[in-house]
């Protein structure tokens, strides 16, 4: 493996869902500490590999440097508010790398804080599916879907009533319905040319998947703090961290 790749760690300083999240404890560490522990891994491990963090927060910057992570990149505050799509930020610390360091990354690796759930394992086994699919320019890690739209899942149409979200042979059975995937928002692989067409989301029509084949989900509600802290803290996950 001779790729460049830059690994991005994201951490904005306000969070409303769970107040202060990129550095609340979990199991004896802060929370960013297990992305920066998976990164260095993967660091060791891979050849020309750059881990950059992205925050506006100084506190934040403290608490990675007590974790082994120092950056002199600071996110402008108009890519730090709850309306600028992370893929914005991912660039602009992107560009500042290449250009502090006077190269071009081929591809970007971003680790999501609050989906921790992941190893140095996972991330070189996706980095070898992405690679072999010449044409994909985004990859993201997904986990099985608990609902289906073509069997278990309804919106609500224009005329008020509702419908399966997607439609379907009224004989399909639940295992006979199209295989579907949840992000886990876990990790992303980035080609660098998904920047230089100015892409805004992970819904290209060149992106493909990595299916993680273990437990993983990210932090949305304080609740799911206590869930994964109890399964870190009684050994509960079904694989090593």
């Amino acid at each position: 493996m001779n790729k460049t790749i830059l690994i991005t760690i994201c951490a904005r300083g306000g969070s409303k869902g769970i107040p202060g999240k990129n550095i609340k404890s979990i199991n004896g560490h802060p929370l960013i500490w297990y992305t920066i522990q998976v990164a260095q891994q993967f660091q060791s491990r891979i050849p020309n590999v750059d881990i950059v963090l992205s925050t506006d927060s100084e506190e934040i910057k403290e608490v990675t440097k007590l974790c082994g992570l120092e950056s002199d990149y600071k996110r402008p505050m108009a890519l730090a508010n709850d309306t600028c799509g992370k893929i914005d930020a991912i660039k602009d610390v992107l560009i500042f790398c290449e250009q502090s360091k006077g190269c071009r990354y081929d591809y970007v690796l971003d680790l999501d804080v609050t989906s921790p759930l992941r190893n140095t394992e996972d991330l070189i086994d996706a980095f070898k599916v992405i690679e072999q699919q010449e044409q994909a320019i985004v990859l993201y890690s997904v986990s099985p879907a608990k609902k289906n739209p073509y069997f278990n899942m309804v919106e609500r149409k224009a005329n008020g009533f509702y419908n399966l979200v997607k439609k379907r042979d009224l004989a399909l059975s639940r295992q006979a319905a199209p295989k579907v995937y949840e992000l886990n928002a876990s990790f992303y692989y980035y080609r660098r040319i998904f920047f230089e067409r100015g892409y805004k989301s992970i819904d290209t029509e060149n992106s493909i998947i990595y299916l993680v084949p273990h437990m993983c989900f990210d932090l949305d509600e304080p609740i799911d703090f206590e869930f994964m802290e109890f399964l870190m803290a009684n050994k509960k996950l079904d694989f090593i961290l």
